[in-house]
């Protein structure tokens, strides 16, 4: 766990091999998250981020389109 991500107000979704940061206060509703991989990424579901749902280079490649910074990873 990033302690530095969660103190600054992002909740972590733990995955196998990478873990993904949101944090809901910076997300300026983009789409590129849910449009980039939607087995990633669900909204229909809980939890909606699910990182094991995918390979961790998908993970990466997503999450940097996020334009707002409010998704993050950190590789194990």
């Amino acid at each position: 766990m990033d302690k530095e991500l969660l103190e600054a107000g992002y909740r972590a979704y733990t995955g196998e091999k990478i873990d993904v940061y949101f944090n809901t206060g910076l997300c300026q509703h983009s789409g590129n998250c849910v449009r980039g991989s939607s087995k990633l990424f669900n909204l229909k579901r809980k939890p909606w981020i699910i990182p094991d749902e995918v390979d961790v280079d998908t993970v990466k490649r997503v999450i940097d389109t996020c334009p707002s910074g409010a998704l993050k990873y950190r590789q194990k």
